[in-house]
């Protein structure tokens, strides 16, 4: 087990994912990436974590890529075969998954906390794409997923500018879903995982996979994902205990 990613149980159901290069301001070295997608691997096989937290050492999300990575290997230091698995493994993970950020997320710290399912974010915290300052684009998602988050327009000005923004504006475009007091972001994210571990997780997975959908398909075939999803559930029993619980509130 790689000491880049450091992997605790703070609360029942919960892992904590801790990216550990803080004298790199936890940059996403090719080694981290893959101790980290190793820990997402583990976190998926296990019937015991319910859902997850990922926050960076040293007060920081991540500044993004290696640069000294990418200064030595040139283009394959972020587009290999490895890293791309890699990436695709914590994209892929079904279970839910909150980024915690304080300091900055930027370039692909940005992006990763993107592949997250909601972000909770210091109040003084600051959102980047800064790779046109060192005459490149984002590599790892940023020009796709971005746009659909905050639309085209926004979009552009932090990539062409390479210009962050601070953590109100990214609440008001719906980057991130809360907004906290500085070093409050894992507190609050700790405790809304919490609430989500207490959750029937069938039901929690089949959110997940459904508002994906929104975002990778058309209309129609996102509404058939929901249909088949629901189906899912039923024939799952997720939601007996629910609904039974629910019945005898009333009734009482």
């Amino acid at each position: 087990m790689s000491d880049l990613i450091i992997e605790t149980t703070p609360r029942p159901g919960v892992t904590q994912f801790t990216l550990n290069r803080p004298d790199k301001r936890n940059a996403l070295s090719n080694a981290l990436i893959a101790a980290l997608a190793e820990a997402i691997d583990r976190a998926r096989g296990s019937d015991v974590v319910r859902c997850c937290v990922l926050v960076g050492a040293g007060n920081v999300f991540s500044a993004g890529a290696d640069i000294s990575e990418m200064e030595a290997q040139g283009i394959e230091a972020i587009d290999n075969s490895t890293r791309r698995r890699d990436w695709e493994t914590i994209e892929k993970f079904p279970k839910p998954i909150i980024a915690a950020v304080e300091g900055f997320a930027f370039g692909g710290g940005h992006e990763l906390a993107m592949l997250t399912d909601f972000v909770v974010a210091a109040e003084d915290s600051r959102f980047g794409q800064p790779e046109i300052n060192l005459g490149i684009l984002p590599g790892d998602g940023g020009t796709q997923r971005l746009t659909r988050v905050i639309g085209k327009g926004l979009a552009m000005r932090m990539m062409l500018t390479g210009e962050p923004i601070d953590a109100p504006t990214a609440e008001s475009v719906g980057l991130i879903a809360m907004l906290v007091p500085s070093g409050k972001a894992l507190e609050h994210a700790l405790d809304l995982a919490v609430s989500i571990a207490k959750k029937n997780p069938i039901g929690a997975m089949l959110v997940k996979e459904s508002v994906k959908a929104a975002y990778e398909t058309t209309l129609a075939a996102g509404l058939e994902v929901e249909r088949q999803a629901i189906r899912l559930a039923f024939a799952r029993g997720a939601h007996v205990e629910g609904m039974r619980r629910f019945l005898s509130k009333r009734r009482n």
